[in-house]
């Protein structure tokens, strides 16, 4: 079996989640924070980039983090250009951690419209995409955001994600389709079932060569997406936490039983630079335990 059939089949079939560490531009300070990493202790982006790296490399290394409960992590584009221990960051996390790498392709959202944010444009999205197939990546994330029950907006963010997804396969890599509801939505029940709609619709219209990965937040209707997730063009449903605590974010996802985690914030929750190793392995490996169990729940 080739490394691709088999991340594959880890993917589709295993028990587990998808570790997000996949923090960009925006959303790098506020990660650093959380680790205890303050802006005046780093200047500039690069000193910010090998901070984030550093605190990612901590969590790829520790002793919890392993294919036992991780499938996968989603990888930010200068984790993928960067190595840990001297081997590139997607080829250490399959060959020393079995944990499929996956890559965050999005350049940010685009301003609202209709209720939603659009991804930006990626003009330069093919040469990513076979610079991800040289680094050993096996499938791709790009991530746009709704607001409010829009029925334009919301058919114009997920016909945009499939348009992005058929380009990402046939580059050979798997997509991870991501249309995020915000979890503080007025109207999140409509938007979610209007978004749950839209997804049916063009999964049955995806020719069967494509298979896709849906990463979407945790619906207030338990198993409002189990249909989308027994759809034969579905490798797995993922749920992202969306700024809920980790306990809050286990809690819905075991009501759930066809999504796992992909969980970012909630991953890295309680993590602290000052931390020794024991104590980073500790609190990590709870948080590991609580999203596998909300998982396979």
């Amino acid at each position: 079996m080739s490394a691709k059939d088999a991340q594959r089949t880890r993917i589709a079939t295993a028990p587990g989640f998808i570790a997000a560490l996949d923090q960009s531009g925006g959303s790098t300070p506020k990660a650093l924070q959380q680790y205890g990493v303050e802006p005046s202790d780093y200047s500039g982006d690069t000193e910010m980039y090998a901070a984030v790296h550093a605190m990612r490399s901590r969590i790829i290394l520790s002793e919890p983090f392993t294919s036992e409960k991780v499938l996968g992590a989603i990888l930010f584009e200068r984790t993928m250009d960067s190595d840990i221990n001297g081997k590139p960051t997607a080829q250490l996390l399959w060959e020393e951690r079995g944990v499929v790498p996956f890559l965050k392709i999005d350049k940010g959202l685009a301003d609202e419209a209709n209720g939603v944010q659009l991804l930006k444009p990626m003009p330069d999205l093919d040469a990513l995409l076979a610079k991800a197939n040289e680094k050993g990546i096996f499938g791709t994330k790009e991530r746009s955001l709704v607001l409010e029950a829009n029925a334009q907006g919301i058919a114009d963010v997920v016909a945009q994600q499939f348009d992005v997804a058929k380009q990402v396969a046939a580059a050979g890599l798997v997509p991870i389709v991501e249309p995020e509801v915000h979890i503080d939505s007025a109207t999140k029940v409509q938007a979610e079932d209007m978004l749950n709609s839209e997804i049916l619709k063009h999964l049955n219209s995806l020719p069967e060569e494509i298979d896709v990965i849906l990463k979407l937040t945790v619906p207030t209707k338990a198993g409002l997406y189990d249909t989308a997730a027994d759809h034969p063009r579905v490798l797995r449903v993922v749920a992202l936490s969306g700024g809920y605590s980790t306990d809050k974010a286990c809690e819905l996802l075991s009501q759930n039983h066809k999504m796992i985690a992909s969980f970012s914030r909630a991953l890295a929750e309680g993590l602290n630079v000052k931390m020794s190793d024991a104590e980073f392995d500790a609190s990590l490996g709870r948080n590991i335990e609580k999203i596998y169990a909300a998982s396979v729940a």
